[in-house]
């Protein structure tokens, strides 16, 4: 395994933002034809206790690497009650906790 570990995705104050963004870097080792992959990591915040982020329709994901720096982990909030064909998501605000690996 390359390197693991934990990030804030921050979709900001009230009344939020439908999607957010925030890049790993300090990833020396990383390579372009690394794998990488996140996940909702249900701990406490500032914003939201760990309920809150199993409860939320969080959906996260990680890509764009960049050899030798690292990578961007994105998340969207999109309940089940939307279409997920729309490609739209609804207002969600705090900051929630990501875990992350690469390899």
């Amino acid at each position: 395994m390359g390197a693991q570990g934990t990030v804030l995705l921050d979709f900001g104050a009230f009344p939020g933002l439908t999607d957010a963004t925030v890049d790993v870097t300090g990833q020396a080792g990383i390579g372009a034809g690394s794998l990488v992959e996140a996940w909702i990591w249900p701990a406490a915040t500032a914003d939201h206790t760990a309920d809150e982020h199993w409860l939320e329709e969080l959906q996260v994901f990680a890509g764009n690497v960049v050899a030798g720096v690292g990578f961007t982990v994105y998340g969207v909030h999109r309940p089940a009650s939307q279409a997920v064909d729309t490609g739209q998501g609804t207002l969600l605000n705090g900051a929630f906790n990501v875990a992350w690996v690469w390899n």
